[in-house]
């Protein structure tokens, strides 16, 4: 019996001390490798060739160390805190403008309404070429944010150059507190209707708030039969605002999304806590390849319950949340640390990141599988928010997308409007604005060279490296010569589109960013698909599977 129990208690042992040596492993590599990664960096700090900076051969390190995880892991520095308040606040210091690259200068491309820049008269199309007195170009850009942003009641002084160069202005702006809107458009559109649209651009602190207030303003204005949701282009935000934005949507207790750490007991599970301020009216949720994150949240969560219809294209496929811990000399670390799912399960995370490398253990990403909504339809996780009607909208003439790209419409758009100040928007005439922008376009000696002839131009080149003469060499070259009026027929072909991209500029210009979103709303397809199915109830309950 001695020997049984003997023989029982050194099998324990060994059993017990088998366990604490694997839950050990970590911190034994841990602190091994620890160990390892300060000496290396002592050797090279002390010995290397040429003397370098600790701080930025650490950094680069610690850069280095991340990159091998997924984007959204990532070492936020001191110069980097701003971001992170403007990212969960909304806020920060500024004058009210969005700055960007035209041509190789820094031009405004956005003016916040109710800021100082719009109240000083700084204007879409300024290119500035001075800050507090310094010079500044294109290769200035990252640093020029924090040149304007600043602490508010200080001033800033910019110069900038309008109307083709002709005029040169000095403005003296006082920073204020900039809030972000986030839900960018909300009201009754088209107009005589009862169909709301409202873009909602980011997740930031005070989303929900926004929609809560619209909802309850356009509702005191007149009955709301439907709703556009438009989540185009929002990357996101944070997670308890989505779960807030679909509060105002989704019935009370319904879960809305839950996350999932590495331990089982991480879990978390988000419901719908009070009663929706729009809860039956019809709602059509937009999304695209752009919409991300917190974007998802919403659009899942409005599909799983069979709420409203998602229209689109397929989601961007990010289902990784992060937590911004703050560490050391006043520097944060953003780290993925769970998963979320849909409520019907789904983890619509599509890129495994895991595969580039060998420091995970497992895969980032779940299996493609199927699951189903509260209707019964299908849906399926691991490649972000598959739309329940499929509708593409997309730029379909290259040379619209070239013109827009080297900035052209954008130009033009300031030309004619200091050209034309005078004049009301409403009484504009397209052939007038499309002919003086033909000849706008031939004054810049705009180069154009289409798919179809760089192919040609390749093909022609591989027949002379090839010594191939006759008859095809011929034909190829008989044909690039009838292509030279191919510019004037591609112009003529998507006149209608290249006229559209100019009037929303020129819309932005007369009235604002409100009335050029209305004016793009017009030639917006997917936006129409929208208004188109709500007229049709029997398709709309169909596609979400109700009363069939």
């Amino acid at each position: 019996m001695k020997k049984t129990f003997l023989i029982v208690s050194v099998i324990s042992v060994l059993v017990f001390g088998f366990y604490i040596q694997r839950s050990g492993d970590i911190y034994y590599e841990i602190s091994k490798n620890m160990e390892l990664f300060g000496k290396v960096y002592k050797e090279i700090s002390f010995n290397y060739v040429d003397e370098i900076n600790p701080e930025e051969f650490m950094r680069e390190g610690i850069k280095g160390m991340l990159k091998s995880l997924d984007p959204y892991t990532v070492f936020i520095d001191e110069s980097k805190q701003e971001d992170i308040d403007l990212m969960t606040n909304g806020k920060y210091g500024g004058i009210g403008v969005t700055i960007g690259v035209r041509n190789d200068r820094i031009t405004i491309t956005e003016i916040l309404e109710g800021y100082a820049a719009q109240k000083q008269g700084l204007r879409i199309g300024d290119i500035v070429i001075e800050v507090d007195g310094e010079p500044i170009n294109s290769s200035d850009i990252d640093d020029l944010s924090s040149k304007v942003k600043g602490e508010p009641g200080t001033t800033v002084q910019l110069k900038v150059v309008r109307n083709n160069d002709k005029d040169t202005l000095l403005f003296n702006v006082i920073r204020e507190e900039i809030v972000i809107r986030n839900l960018v458009y909300a009201d009754f559109y088209p107009k005589n209707s009862n169909n709301v649209y409202m873009k909602l651009s980011n997740f930031s602190r005070s989303a929900a708030e926004e929609i809560k207030n619209s909802l309850k303003r356009l509702k005191e204005e007149k009955p709301i039969e439907s709703i556009v949701l438009d989540l185009r282009g929002n990357p996101g935000g944070l997670l308890d605002v989505a779960v807030e934005v679909c509060n105002k949507f989704l019935k009370k207790d319904l879960l809305i999304v839950s996350t999932k750490g590495r331990e089982p007991s991480s879990e978390k599970k988000y419901y719908a806590k009070e009663e929706p301020l729009v809860p039956d009216e019809k709602l059509i949720v937009l999304i695209n390849e752009n919409s991300a994150s917190a974007s998802e949240i919403v659009a899942g969560a409005i599909q799983d319950h069979d709420r409203g219809v998602i229209l689109g294209t397929q989601s961007f496929g990010k289902g990784l949340v992060q937590t911004i811990t703050p560490i050391s000399y006043n520097t944060s670390l953003k780290i993925t640390t769970a998963k979320y799912y849909t409520p019907s399960g789904r983890c619509i995370q599509k890129i495994d990141y895991s595969k580039k490398n060998k420091v995970f253990n497992s895969p980032l990403i779940d299996e493609k599988s199927e699951f189903s909504t509260d209707n019964k339809r299908k849906v399926y996780s691991a490649g972000g928010i598959a739309p329940d009607t499929l509708v593409i909208y997309e730029i379909e003439g290259e040379i619209t997308k070239e013109l827009l790209a080297k900035g052209i419409i954008f130009d033009f758009a300031d030309k004619f409007y200091y050209n034309n100040q005078s004049a009301k928007f409403e009484n504009l005439i397209d052939n007038k604005i499309f002919g003086e922008f033909t000849d706008y376009i031939k004054s810049k000696d705009f180069n154009y060279t289409p798919e179809v002839e760089k192919k040609l131009n390749a093909l022609i080149d591989d027949l002379n490296n090839n010594k191939i003469n006759g008859k095809i060499l011929s034909a190829a070259n008989k044909l690039k010569e009838e292509l030279k009026n191919y510019f004037e027929k591609e112009l003529d072909k998507y006149k209608s589109e290249i006229l559209s991209y100019i009037k929303v500029e020129l819309a932005n210009r007369y009235y604002n960013q409100q009335k050029g979103l209305e004016e793009a709303l017009k030639y917006d397809k997917q936006f129409n698909t929208a208004l188109s199915l709500f007229k049709n109830e029997m398709v709309f309950n169909r596609l979400l599977n109700k009363g069939i």
